[in-house]
């Protein structure tokens, strides 16, 4: 489990093919974990947002096995040598939830379709697949590359979804370098994953053709077009 309040950036220092799909090695020289923590072997970490577990460290790496469906179904896939990563360890419970619960099962890979820059705020427009959208609700919570953030205005008409970043996240996450055309791990929120399954299973068992969709959520509230 994790909040999404990323601690550092690592960066992909090796790749290695394996059996079952590739093996990661991070350089995590500028990760500092908090509070004297020291990730080891066996233990789970979101790496922009997908969650993997420590194979083997050094001083300065962590290394990772990837199987070819996470690779598939993630922007892992897309990983290069010296690209960066998004790196948080896995919550403790006598620590803050500064972010949302997060469990580091992405839901599929959106797009950035726009950035609207101010002095105040960088936007970032988003479009994930119309599956996705029943979850995601204006002020609701959702994780991008493992970062838990604000939805700021979602658009049904275009299928999009909006989050403003102040600049403590252009710095510390690699949403600082982000362009139109990456592409994101996105998790929706838990909670309104299991609102809408439950719903569904109500609309069902009342014998209602099909289950929520996104006119039913609209007419509802919380959406804004």
């Amino acid at each position: 489990m994790f909040t999404g309040i990323v601690q550092a950036k690592g960066r992909i220092a090796e790749l290695q093919d394996i059996a079952m799909g590739k093996r990661l090695v991070v350089d995590r020289s500028t990760w500092k974990p908090a509070n004297g923590y020291e990730p080891g072997q066996g233990e789970s970490i979101c790496c922009s947002g997908v969650c993997l577990t420590v194979i083997g460290q050094t001083e300065t790496t962590l290394s990772f096995d990837v199987i070819a469906e996470t690779l598939d179904k993630t922007k892992l896939g897309d990983l290069r040598a010296g690209d960066e990563i998004n790196m948080e360890p896995a919550v403790f419970p006598n620590q803050p939830l500064g972010g949302h619960f997060m469990q580091g099962h992405v839901d599929e890979v959106g797009e950035i379709v726009d950035i609207q820059m101010s002095e105040e705020e960088v936007r970032v427009r988003v479009k994930p697949t119309e599956a996705l959208m029943p979850y995601v609700v204006y002020k609701g919570s959702i994780a991008l590359d493992g970062i838990s953030l604000t939805i700021a205005s979602v658009c049904l008409d275009t299928m999009t979804f909006e989050v403003a970043l102040i600049p403590e996240t252009l710095t510390v996450t690699t949403l600082g370098a982000a362009k139109i055309g990456d592409r994101l791990n996105l998790e929706a929120d838990i909670i309104s994953k299991t609102v809408v399954h439950n719903l569904n299973l109500a609309a069902k068992g009342q014998g209602k053709a099909g289950g929520v969709t996104l006119d039913m959520l609209k007419n509802a509230g919380g959406f804004t077009a």
